[in-house]
């Protein structure tokens, strides 16, 4: 559009004004990408083993659920085979996870049914369990147990045929928990019971593990900051968000507070929704369409009037077909102020859609 207009004329702003009209098209909001990844903000690593544990549903599996948990520290995998994913059974396998290690102090969920329902609140209350949801339809936040739960996948698949599912998993976990991890380049086993299991193998322990996960970190910082784009968003501003429920894509809303490092509550027209700040998008102003979801134009975008100018009188013109219609409002996306010198004498053609052009005689040499 910029280079567009160049070609034929200038005046001054002639970039801030377009880029403000494409950043306000309605249209352009309903069908736009998702924003750039926000920069990683990653989990501070608890100091002492099962702290803060992740927990996920892996399945179904060769007709099975598995209900996995991760320690934070340690790396250490619980894996429980599951017939039943309600929430009576899923607090009694929680109960026989914790009964080994204690209660942790934060347990890391998402969203599913089981894990936010009033029994599973009532029984993470009574233990003492911090339970920390991550937002909704953002499985990264809890990217630790999804991590797993593809490793354990990946692993009954090539094992299969080799024993009962049972032994196929119980020989990945023995493996698994003996393994340096390559996050903390030590194994769950030795940070966990600080004691590596009975195995052949002499693992190497790095002294200081909390600077090698926090340098761990930093090069995924780093590999994501290229990439990334820091939105900070302040309460009471205007945003777009996205949403699941149906069309359209983003809907306008209102923040309410920051109830995280990256997540916000947000207030849109009839609810309050919780987001993450990769699901909202800055917006100088909330275009109505896009509350009422609709619009009476069907055309995919709309393209300012161009001013065509006359090399011999100096003059510019505008279409007819371009000018709105006696009694209307001129569309905001359709309206850029010319304010240059060039330009100020302007004449609107009635009868004709093209310039009319002053004819004159040729001036001759008569000798």
């Amino acid at each position: 559009m910029k280079e567009i207009a160049r070609s034929y004329l200038w005046w001054p702003s002639m970039d801030k004004q377009i880029e403000d009209m494409a950043k306000s098209c309605s249209f352009c909001h309903k069908v736009r990408s998702n924003p750039p990844l926000a920069p990683l903000h990653p989990w501070e690593y608890p100091q002492e083993p099962w702290h803060r544990v992740h927990i996920d549903f892996a399945g179904p599996f060769e007709d099975r659920m598995f209900l996995v948990a991760v320690d934070a520290h340690s790396k250490w995998p619980e894996v429980v085979i599951m017939r039943s994913t309600t929430t009576e059974k899923t607090i009694e396998k929680l109960g026989e996870m914790f009964s080994p290690f204690g209660s942790p102090t934060q347990l890391v969920s998402d969203n599913g049914p089981q894990l936010v329902s009033q029994e599973m609140s009532a029984f993470l209350q009574a233990n003492g369990v911090q339970h920390i949801k991550s937002a909704p339809y953002h499985p990264a936040t809890n990217g630790l147990a999804e991590r797993f739960v593809q490793t354990l996948k990946h692993a009954l698949k090539t094992s299969q045929g080799q024993g009962t599912l049972h032994q196929r998993l119980h020989n990945f976990l023995l493996n698994y928990r003996n393994s340096p991890h390559a996050t903390t380049k030590m194994s769950p086993a030795s940070l966990m019971l600080k004691r590596d299991l009975r195995t052949t193998f002499d693992l190497l322990k790095p002294l200081a593990v909390k600077d090698t996960v926090h340098g761990q970190q930093q090069k995924q910082i780093k590999r994501r900051e290229q990439h990334a784009n820091d939105r900070v968003f302040t309460a009471g501003g205007s945003v777009l968000v996205r949403n699941y429920r149906g069309e359209p894509k983003w809907v306008p809303a209102t923040v309410i507070a920051q109830t995280g490092p990256v997540s916000y509550t947000v207030q849109t027209t009839d609810s309050v929704w919780r987001r993450h700040v990769d699901q909202q998008l800055h917006t100088p102003s909330v275009p109505a369409e896009l509350s009422r979801g609709e619009s009476s134009d069907p055309s995919p975008s709309v393209h300012p009037p161009a001013l065509v100018r006359n090399p011999a009188t100096a003059e510019t013109k505008i279409p007819a077909a371009d000018m709105p219609a006696e009694g209307t409002e001129t569309p905001p996306c359709a309206s850029a102020p010319v304010t240059s010198s060039p330009l100020q004498n302007t004449t609107v053609p009635t009868d004709r859609r093209y310039p009319a052009r002053e004819r004159r005689p040729p001036i001759r040499l008569t000798l």
